[in-house]
């Protein structure tokens, strides 16, 4: 059992008793990918395993799992809402490399800086975020350029300890899950043409963002090359504007 295996199963049993899951399309060669690194003593196989759903109010519900020994273990977890609904984004990057742990667990926010948007969507979480804030201290800087997609909910932190993972991170996770899915349970589709237009605009520069700025992405190149990588983050990980251009298509 792999430290981030219990997370992944719990989530996805957990949305498949409150969701009417359905699978998502995976593209040919992403489900599983694996390459062997190291020399020797050191080999070591390295495999990414895909795991993709759709909900009604939910359009892709998505998880990379990435297994390469003790110190190379990482899962992210996305939950992208259709486009009809001013849901936030629901994501967890858990990550252990050899220099330690990185953990980032959010609701990220469409409209940060729109006050009836953070009450609706940040204001019933913060107690969360405060009971394990104390547990699991602020993880120090991160990028400039990233803040305006993250909550003040954002639970961004570097523990020292595995079993620090195994309890309050594993707990802070089922916490945010359930409390994203009372939020989905709750949100009523909107009707108004402008406001979906700008859910959408949201959505694309949130995913372009994460496209461009893939911190994984240097670590995949390194195990799959580069076409097997940009075709993953573009074609599977940040589908939505590849989705969008295929249904324009089709609509012709």
């Amino acid at each position: 059992m792999t430290l981030y295996q219990p997370f992944l199963d719990y989530a996805i049993s957990y949305l498949e008793s409150h969701l009417e899951l359905q699978p998502y399309p995976i593209p040919e060669g992403f489900e599983r990918k694996s390459a062997v690194t190291g020399k020797g003593k050191n080999e070591q196989e390295v495999v990414t395993t895909s795991y993709a759903f759709q909900a009604p109010k939910l359009r892709q519900i998505r998880a990379a799992h990435v297994q390469g020994g003790n110190s190379l273990q990482v899962l992210n977890f996305v939950i992208f809402p259709q486009l009809s609904y001013d849901l936030p984004f629901f994501g967890a990057d858990l990550v252990t490399l050899p220099g330690g742990h990185l953990i980032a667990l959010d609701m990220q926010p469409l409209f940060r800086d729109d006050q009836a948007y953070q009450d609706k969507y940040t204001a019933p979480i913060l107690s969360i975020f405060h009971n394990y804030q104390q547990h699991l201290p602020w993880g120090g800087d991160f990028p400039e350029d990233a803040r305006p997609f993250f909550s003040p909910t954002f639970l961004w932190t570097r523990p020292k300890e595995t079993s620090v993972v195994e309890t309050y991170v594993f707990e802070a996770f089922k916490d945010y899950l359930k409390a994203y899915l009372d939020f989905v349970t709750q949100a009523e589709p909107i009707t108004n043409p402008e406001e979906i237009a700008k859910i959408k605009q949201k959505q694309l520069q949130y995913l372009r963002y994460r496209s461009e700025k893939d911190p994984a992405r240097g670590m995949f190149q390194r195990f799959y090359g580069q076409e097997w990588t940009e075709e993953y983050i573009h074609g599977f990980l940040f589908d939505l504007e590849r989705t969008l251009e295929l249904s324009a298509i089709r609509s012709h």
